[in-house]
């Protein structure tokens, strides 16, 4: 702690969220179902990841790279297919006002 301020270890993931609304879309209840089963299941290509969630392939997509931009998943590309990465899966929120 520094002042009142917290400072990350190196390593340790920083996530800023412009809003408790964009956190909560992010971390919604249905998305951090979708990492659980990423981890659970690795799945190799965003089709077989459609198929274990039921959601549509242009929906996950979406989903996907928005969590990317947050550093929570990493889509990795392989020849002509995208493999869902879970790269942080455990939150600590802090919030002050």
């Amino acid at each position: 702690m520094n002042e009142g301020r917290y400072t990350p270890q190196p390593g340790e993931p920083q996530i800023w969220f412009s809003s408790m609304k964009s956190l909560s879309e992010v971390l919604s209840d249905n998305n951090m179902r979708l990492l659980k089963m990423i981890e659970e299941n690795q799945p190799e290509t965003l089709k077989d990841l459609a198929t274990l969630s039921g959601r549509q392939t242009s929906n996950l997509s979406r989903t996907l790279k928005t969590m990317e931009r947050y550093g929570i998943v990493e889509l990795c590309k392989q020849n002509r297919s995208v493999r869902p990465v879970v790269k942080a899966s455990a939150f600590n929120i802090q919030y002050a006002i």
